[in-house]
């Protein structure tokens, strides 16, 4: 393994809301993630946002639910997170 490679053994963690749990039987729900990025030239906060698909074990988010998702091996062709506290929703 080269320098690069190297991993540090910490998985990434995330907050977001939670944007779709449609499959009523299904353990998946979508998590939106929105940063705050410098833009380099113009100098301004632009927001972006990515979408992950994340396992929810005992299916108890909602949508509008403000969840943490930590990175976990592959569970499926999108899957990569895990739902690791949901903290419910903010209205």
């Amino acid at each position: 393994m080269s320098n690069n490679e190297q991993s540090t053994g910490r998985k990434r963690v995330l907050q977001g809301k939670v944007v779709s749990n449609k499959p009523a039987g299904g353990k998946t729900v979508v998590v939106e993630v929105e940063r705050r990025v410098l833009h380099p030239k113009y100098k301004k906060f632009v927001r972006s946002r990515a979408k992950y698909h994340a396992h929810d074990e005992n299916n108890e988010c909602n949508i509008n639910d403000e969840v943490l998702i930590q990175e976990s091996r592959p569970l499926s062709k999108t899957k990569r997170w895990v739902v690791i506290e949901n903290r419910g929703s903010q209205f």
